[in-house]
């Protein structure tokens, strides 16, 4: 629905249209109060195209915000300038140059395309339909068109790049929307995928049914050594960009989380994968498993729910990276109406508390899905909720998790760096808040819908 622009946003309207001009088939129109360059022709490829002037070079274009995030600090004053899909220059030493495109993004800060670790496109939110419904009764061909809308509306909200940690069931979706998102077929953020994740055999779920049922598994399960050998390298061949395992689970009798993996065979998951140049995501929530998992070689524990000082500590000292995924427990804690003095909600506090004290390096990953998708930054509200200065909370979303993905050209505006930017009212180094208002979603030097 269209409505009138408010008054402080003007002038980056004004930028916009600017903006606008060297796109074909570009015209700016607003929808929710943020610039949205709409398109005439049906085919997302046109839409994506850019317009070539006749000597066959790209028109360079000028940026000039209030502020620019760099990854690392703010820089008043700075401007930007793109050349085709990478950033040409950064500071505040230039104006634009004779014959580019000059867009004033007056009162807003720009900063490098957000970055989610911890995703599930092919999800939707557990209050909307029970996971074991979503994969168990959801044709695969509907779990996909939904993880296309999730796909625009993460990157509408800014996150340009996410790694996304299992199908749930869905096998190799993820790559084929990876390709489409590439190819221009659909919009959407840059996609780092695991396929289908592993499980110790009978650990997961759904559970619960005859023993002489066969049923579909959210992931794929292995036991012994010549099962994690095949199934480790046939991810890969099928297109895993990382290896996720889930070094612990609930299942017993307790129906409790405990490691579902040996140190031995985790270490084997992780030579296997790093043999082929592809790192590994483990899924952790005990300290036990979080122990093995970084003492087998992974490079990411995921959640941390039990973790102690110690093991921590020993993160830090091997180089593993903590993705604490804070908004979905809280989504959690609210289908499961746990008061914040629940035990586990406390436990969770506390580890997050532990890590913070260890040193060891905090990356974003919402684990989105089981709340909204295009409600990503609520991970970076909490990480300062839970004691990150908004700073920090920023260099987790920007280099700090390009880092964890061996991706020095994301995360930070530089000259070189990919064209992945976003602009935001005010300035969220003051306010984490303010990454919610969107007003321009660049990636690959591209305008998106925002």
């Amino acid at each position: 629905m269209l409505r009138r622009l408010p008054a402080s946003s003007k002038a980056l309207l004004e930028g916009a249209q600017a903006f606008a001009g060297t796109f074909d088939g570009g015209n700016l129109c607003v929808g929710h109060g943020s610039p949205r360059l709409l398109r005439s022709a049906p085919s997302p490829c046109h839409g994506f195209s850019r317009r070539r002037p006749k000597d066959g070079r790209v028109s360079s274009i000028f940026l000039r915000p209030d502020a620019v995030f760099d990854g690392e600090q703010l820089q008043v004053g700075w401007a930007v300038r793109i050349d085709g899909d990478r950033i040409a220059a950064a500071g505040a030493d230039f104006v634009a140059a004779e014959g580019d495109r000059t867009v004033d993004l007056a009162g807003a800060t720009l900063l490098p395309g957000l970055i989610d670790l911890h995703t599930h496109l092919l999800l939707h939110p557990y209050e909307e339909r029970p996971w074991v419904d979503q994969v168990l009764r959801d044709p695969e061909a509907l779990r996909v068109a939904r993880a296309v809308v999730a796909a625009k509306r993460t990157l509408e909200a800014g996150f340009t790049t996410i790694r996304d940690l299992g199908t749930e069931g869905a096998g190799e979706a993820d790559v084929g929307l990876r390709r489409a998102i590439e190819e221009g077929v659909i919009p959407g953020p840059r996609l780092v995928c695991v396929t289908r994740a592993i499980v110790a055999r009978g650990t997961y779920g759904p559970t619960g049914f005859h023993s002489g049922c066969c049923v579909p598994q959210g992931a794929e399960e292995v036991d012994g050594p010549e099962a994690i050998l095949r199934v480790t390298r046939m991810q890969i061949s099928r297109g895993a960009d990382w290896i996720k395992v889930y070094a612990d689970y609930r299942f017993g009798p307790a129906n409790d989380a405990r490691p579902t993996f040996s140190q031995d065979e985790l270490a084997l998951i992780v030579r296997v994968a790093h043999d082929a140049g592809v790192p590994v995501a483990a899924h952790a929530t005990t300290a036990e498993a979080m122990r093995r998992a970084a003492l087998a070689g992974v490079d990411t524990i995921e959640h941390g729910n039990e973790g102690t000082r110690e093991v921590f500590d020993l993160m830090a000292e091997r180089g593993v990276a903590y993705v604490p995924t804070l908004a979905a427990y809280e989504a959690l804690e609210r289908i499961r109406n746990q008061s914040k003095d629940h035990p586990l909600v406390v436990a969770k506090r506390n580890a997050f508390a532990a890590a913070r004290a260890s040193g060891v390096t905090i990356a974003n990953g919402s684990d989105i899905g089981v709340f909204p998708h295009g409600e990503n930054a609520r991970e970076l509200e909490l990480l300062v909720e839970h004691g990150l200065t908004a700073t920090e909370a920023l260099q987790a979303a920007t280099s700090t998790a390009a880092r964890v993905l061996r991706h020095d050209h994301l995360g930070v505006v530089r000259p070189g760096a990919r064209a992945d930017l976003v602009a935001v009212n005010g300035d969220p180094t003051a306010r984490i808040a303010a990454l919610r208002d969107v007003q321009l979603v660049i990636r690959d030097g591209i305008p998106m819908s925002s």
